[in-house]
């Protein structure tokens, strides 16, 4: 993990720190036959500081069997203010202790969030994928920026360009024939096609990629796999 600036900041700090950060995504590279694919989702907590604490919750599965081998979950109070545009400064001080009580290194990480498609191209996927240093992927259930450039068709494997500014920021992808799609952008590490690739590959049943539904459960309290 990558010490890239402090935690405790304010969300005008905040910002900046993300315009700085933006330039150093990598929004090239292919993962081509990992080992182990991790999914990270957090529990809301409550949207000021000093509220309800949240679930952090890191699961690991081996590829390609999808079988879960490892999940670590760690409880937390938030000390970020709800601020949108700003859900990495919240939640990623979370995570890191979830990530650093692991006993393996996930070689893909998917994140239920955005990773460039943000107003300032640091979604939490992307700033979670430069502190980790590891290839992450942006897999959010709603858009934060742009329009998609086409219609997305109905079925299975549609995906439609999502635009901001003239810029593709993402894909909608359908994964599963006539439900909502999903917001698939690069994190870090990764080109879009291939990110899009995995997130197809990982959802062969259900709406979210396997690792990302398992996060939400463990995040939700559910066991999903040993723990570490």
């Amino acid at each position: 993990m990558r010490a890239l600036h402090r935690w405790d900041v304010s969300p005008a700090e905040a910002i900046e720190i993300q315009r700085r950060l933006a330039s150093l995504v990598v929004r090239e590279g292919s993962v081509r036959s990992p080992s182990l694919i991790a999914g990270v989702d957090v529990s809301a907590g409550g949207r000021e500081p000093g509220g309800r604490p949240a679930l952090a919750a890191v699961v690991v599965l081996r590829w390609p069997g999808m079988e879960p081998v490892e999940q670590s979950v760690v409880e937390a109070g938030i000390r970020f203010p709800y601020v949108p545009g700003l859900l990495s400064f919240r939640e990623i001080p979370v995570l890191l202790p979830a990530f650093e009580r692991l006993r393996s290194t996930p070689d893909l990480v998917l994140v239920d969030g955005q990773g460039i498609a943000h107003p300032r191209r640091l979604g939490l996927a992307a700033h979670l994928g430069l502190v980790l240093d590891l290839p992450t992927i942006g897999c959010a259930k709603s858009r934060l920026v742009g329009t998609l450039a086409s219609p997305l068709g109905e079925e299975r494997g549609a995906t439609a360009p999502l635009l901001d500014a003239g810029e593709e920021v993402g894909r909608a992808v359908r994964t599963r024939t006539g439900t909502q799609p999903v917001y698939v952008s690069v994190g870090h590490r990764i080109a879009l096609e291939c990110a899009v690739r995995w997130v197809l590959a990982l959802a062969p049943r259900f709406r979210l990629p396997e690792p990302v539904r398992l996060a939400h459960q463990a995040a939700a309290g559910i066991r999903v796999a040993p723990e570490s």
